[in-house]
């Protein structure tokens, strides 16, 4: 089996006496799509920080490539090809559409190349995303739905290996959440990235992903196939009170 492209080994994040993450470990290789799901206030967010470098964890190593980078700062994250979004899009709201991205491409430099096209300009990422005919618009003019493509297109001229998405579909409508879902699962497919998405629609995630791990309490619970995973009664119990659908009829 290949090395894992990014690692996290017993990450636990403690706030005072609030242990947000409680020694949680995961392998995620080349190509590979991984869901995070969990209850509210299960640490999904909190984890994701560490796995970016916005949170050194208290305990625990994040490892990207075979390098050690805990505690190194979001920047050499990003220059060893880790790339995010976050819940609420982060994007520069009086430049346009495509100088977004192309802040992308600058943040990221040129020295690390990647084999797809799509990564050497603006135009071709927007164009990807379905987002061409907005390049010269004010990204704060556009819909809650183009921010988050726009993120998205921001994170992919970081030309990462690895593409961390943080609940993308908060207040998306059930079409625009369908549509995001395929999206994501092309630019696994296409792209050929590493993709780690926590999503609390849990329905359309497990469809998507090739494998899904469970946070509850800050624990990893379950990790495996969405099916399995969805039959798992630990699973199940932790997403008893949860509002919409029990986890058991997400595939």
């Amino acid at each position: 089996m290949p090395e894992a492209l990014l690692s996290a080994r017993g990450v636990e994040v403690r706030f005072g006496g609030l242990v947000a993450v409680d020694g949680v470990d995961l392998e995620v290789r080349a190509g590979e799509f991984v869901g995070v799901i969990g209850p509210n206030g299960a640490g999904k967010t909190t984890f994701f920080h560490t796995l970016s470098g916005v949170l050194a964890p208290n305990a625990g190593r994040i490892v990207v490539g075979g390098e050690d980078l805990t505690g190194r700062a979001p920047h050499q994250f990003a220059r060893h090809g880790v790339a995010r979004t976050f819940q609420t899009p982060r994007v520069f709201r009086d430049m346009s559409a495509a100088e977004n991205v192309r802040f992308g491409l600058e943040f990221a430099g040129r020295a690390r190349r990647q084999a797809q096209d799509i990564f050497d300009d603006a135009g071709a990422i927007l164009g990807f995303l379905g987002l061409a005919d907005v390049a010269a618009l004010p990204a704060g003019g556009l819909t809650p739905a183009r921010q988050r493509l726009l993120e998205i297109g921001m994170a992919l001229g970081a030309r990462p290996r690895v593409l961390l998405l943080d609940e993308v579909a908060a207040g998306l409508t059930h079409a625009e959440l369908e549509a995001c879902a395929q999206l994501i699962r092309r630019v696994r497919d296409e792209l050929g990235l590493a993709v780690i998405w926590i999503e609390h629609a849990v329905r359309v995630l497990m469809n998507q992903v090739d494998r899904v791990a469970v946070l509850h309490q800050g624990r990893k619970i379950a990790d495996g196939d969405p099916r399995a995973v969805a039959r798992d009664p630990a699973v199940v119990e932790a997403y008893l009170g949860e509002e919409g659908e029990p986890v058991e009829a997400a595939v």
